[in-house]
């Protein structure tokens, strides 16, 4: 079983968002404790937020008193009701909360059923819960309700679930709650640094996303639309507007994200050079595209090229899915660069890779001789999805794109015309 924990400073926004769930049938309310409920045994966000309000009011000097936890079991793991109320409540105790007002949502929006709690850190009398090893903390609670309900370990279940979301598709119907729950889900979990970075990550799960620029009332605006994807790539049916899925995946609010990862990105040594490390030993032991894919894909990391007609591979973008990152190619380092890729799939020029060590603004990190073994049948239908499906439009900061696009039309410029 994995947990994911996150500390945040609207209550309203981490209530709604499991709220939400539960109007759409996608989920509903396990338990709750000190959390007032209806005379119909529902539960009414004006009801949960009065529930924590004389917390809250203890101590308002706390960044951020809200914290929004999930546990995820593996999809194999048959978990009922009753387990998952008794692991809430083992997790909460645990972890120093059993004392708070918290309220546990289960969710089936996906293959993967999981709940999510949502509580404070602030105590009635103004004390705060500390935080401190709460990671290390979690997980060793996690370890021991693996055995108590013989779950799969999380181990095992990381490397197995390379993907938190099943891919939209347009043909099961539903297309506009599909699409809901994995912008959401992607704009949430992931961090990436422009929007090229963006449409990378929504790629892999048939999705893109388009900047619509115009003029109301006089004043410029910026908006989004999202546009499900067919294997080939090509949209099909009608496009959606990002305010259908509210504020968190507009453009304003992905903006600011953004600006925020970019500042995180800075001093995350260990993930660049971890992402490093992994890219290069996979090369090492790959043979073509479809191979180096395959074992990048065994290591939890997805490859995205980006093509132009004539088949020219002008960038790429990695998706580190253990980590949740997104990162184009020149935000690694010119070991790779589009043109290496070019130059070893299309003209059979393999780089060598013995020889280099990993990037000093890193710390060390050992190559591994070969992927970690997994089930080769998870990936069957994995490696149509790493496809260059975007035309060769720069967006934000995507380095690889305005640099192909420069020697582009430098090209063009000195070509002479013949003397008649």
């Amino acid at each position: 079983m994995v947990a994911k924990i996150g500390h945040g400073t609207s209550l309203f926004g981490a209530i709604s968002y499991n709220k939400l769930k539960v109007d759409d049938e996608n989920g509903r309310v396990l338990f709750a404790r000190h959390i007032i409920e209806q005379a119909d045994g529902t539960y009414q966000i004006p009801d949960i937020l009065h529930s924590f309000e004389p917390y809250l009011s203890a101590n308002k000097r706390t960044e951020k008193p809200v914290i929004h936890i999930s546990l995820n079991p593996n999809p194999k793991d048959k978990v009922t009701d009753e387990n998952f109320i008794e692991m809430a409540q083992q997790y909460m105790n645990e972890l120093g909360f059993g004392g708070q007002p918290y309220i546990v949502f289960k969710h089936t929006d996906i293959d993967r059923t999981h709940i999510h709690i949502v509580s404070v850190r602030v105590k009635e009398d103004g004390s705060c819960i500390s935080d401190a090893y709460e990671k290390r903390r979690s997980m060793e609670i996690c370890r021991k309700l693996e055995q108590k309900f013989n779950l799969t370990p999380a181990y095992k279940q990381e490397r197995q679930n390379v993907f938190p979301l099943q891919k939209v598709d347009y043909s099961k119907g539903n297309v506009k709650r599909q699409v809901s729950n994995a912008v959401r889900e992607l704009a949430k979990s992931y961090r990436f640094q422009s929007f090229g970075e963006y449409r990378a990550l929504l790629s892999l799960f048939n999705l893109t996303a388009e900047e619509v620029k115009g003029e109301h009332k006089g004043k410029p605006y910026n908006g989004l639309v999202y546009s499900v994807l067919n294997k080939k790539g090509e949209k099909v049916g009608n496009p959606f507007k990002s305010s259908l899925f509210g504020k968190s995946v507009g453009y304003d609010v992905l903006q600011q994200k953004m600006a925020k990862d970019k500042s995180t990105w800075k001093t995350d040594k260990t993930t660049k050079s971890r992402l490093w490390a992994d890219i290069l030993a996979v090369i090492s032991i790959s043979k073509n595209r479809k191979n180096f894919e395959r074992n990048l894909l065994k290591k939890g990391i997805s490859a995205v090229f980006r093509e132009n007609e004539q088949g020219r591979i002008y960038g790429v973008t990695f998706i580190d899915h253990t980590n949740k990152t997104v990162l184009n190619g020149s935000r690694l380092g010119k070991e790779f660069s589009a043109n290496m890729f070019h130059e070893w799939f299309v003209n059979g020029n393999k780089p060598e890779v013995q020889s280099r060590i990993a990037p000093k603004s890193g710390s060390d990190i050992p190559f591994e001789s070969k992927p970690e073994s997994m089930d080769d049948n998870l990936f069957t239908d994995l490696s149509e999805t790493v496809l260059g499906f975007f035309s060769p439009e720069a967006h934000g900061d995507d380095h690889e794109d305005e640099l192909f696009k420069r020697r582009m039309r430098k090209k063009k410029r000195t070509i002479k015309k013949p003397e008649l």
